[in-house]
């Protein structure tokens, strides 16, 4: 978001599966901020599999988060694609680098804590860009 940010919450044991989705990040971390925010926040995910099935968008409709809807295999409209590569930049030039998965968790989470604010706000601000983009594919019509 412009000028902020939330902790990087990681999932890292198992397969993620529309039930853990809703379970361990909707619920827990995802109705909270919408909560924060108010009526204007607009949900993005990245089309993962267990995204678009119908029990997450039952979950959001019943918590009245808006989602919007990407095309299908569109990772580059997507501005969460930016700061994961920014990130993966950064965990990838450490001194050293992590060696297992404890040390990957800890590495991703110092190195989310210093993004510069300014690649998050440019991320946040180029969502007009990619917004015509998408309305472009849908045919002129906002897709959420």
């Amino acid at each position: 978001m412009i000028n902020g940010r939330t902790r990087l919450h990681v999932v890292a044991n198992g397969t993620m599966t529309g039930q853990r989705y809703i379970d361990e990040v909707l619920l827990p971390q995802v109705r909270l901020f919408r909560g924060a925010v108010g009526d204007k926040f607009v949900f993005m995910d990245d089309n993962a599999t267990c995204h678009p099935i119908l029990a997450v968008q039952d979950c959001l409709d019943s918590e009245g988060i808006q989602r919007f809807v990407w095309p299908a295999r569109s990772p580059d409209l997507n501005p969460i694609g930016n700061v994961w590569d920014g990130l993966g930049r950064q965990v990838a030039g450490r001194n050293y680098p992590p060696t297992n998965k404890n040390t990957l968790i800890r590495s991703l989470t110092e190195e989310w804590d210093k993004l510069p604010q300014q690649l998050l706000d440019n991320v946040v601000l180029s969502m007009v860009r990619r917004v015509e983009c998408c309305i472009t594919l849908h045919g002129g019509h906002i897709p959420y």
